[in-house]
């Protein structure tokens, strides 16, 4: 997953639910199920609505789409080089950890922030972590990530006013003490 101005964007090896370095038949496994599980012919229309779950349609289609990109060997090196430009576009002014954050909890939701140069935060919330495979878990005053077989190990956290990123390094091992 990229994140890039906080908002969360899907991979290819993302939709299909597979690692980076997942050979074809990987990749051709995941696909199958996951077109199976997505298709339109599959899919049960309520008998009052009209139209289609556009939401189902979409994760088809974008299935479909990684499917085209990653089960040719050319498309899915030519892929790979530009998940590898975005990332290096997104260059970041700091690197932190989960101990270098702040939380404030706003009722089921735990609110992780950094101070910016600029004097606002960086922020990212216990929801959009777990949308990325990290769960937060509490254990008295100490909250620890936990990672749910996460594809990726670090994020990009953009400043909430000026133009700066921070490059937020996910380890399993770290703990805040709140």
């Amino acid at each position: 997953m990229l994140l890039g101005n906080n908002l969360v964007h899907k991979t290819h090896y993302d939709i299909l639910g597979v690692r980076e370095d997942a050979n074809y038949e990987e990749i051709r496994i995941s696909y199958r199920s996951s077109i199976l599980d997505s298709h339109p012919d599959k899919l049960q229309k309520a008998p009052e609505a009209d139209f289609p779950n556009q939401d189902l349609e979409n994760r088809f289609l974008a299935v479909q789409r990684a499917w085209e990109i990653l089960s040719d060997s050319n498309s899915r090196v030519a892929y790979d080089s530009e998940l590898r430009a975005l990332r290096q576009e997104f260059i970041a002014a700091d690197d932190i950890g989960l101990e270098d954050l702040m939380v404030q909890s706003t009722g089921d939701v735990l609110e992780l922030f950094y101070q910016c140069r600029c004097g606002d935060y960086y922020t990212i919330d216990s929801s959009e972590l777990e949308e990325m495979g990290y769960q937060l878990q509490r254990d008295g005053s100490k909250i620890s990530l936990c990672a749910s077989d996460a594809l990726h190990s670090s994020v990009l956290l953009s400043c909430g006013s000026c133009s700066l990123r921070v490059r937020m390094l996910m380890n399993a091992e770290s703990k805040i003490q709140t």
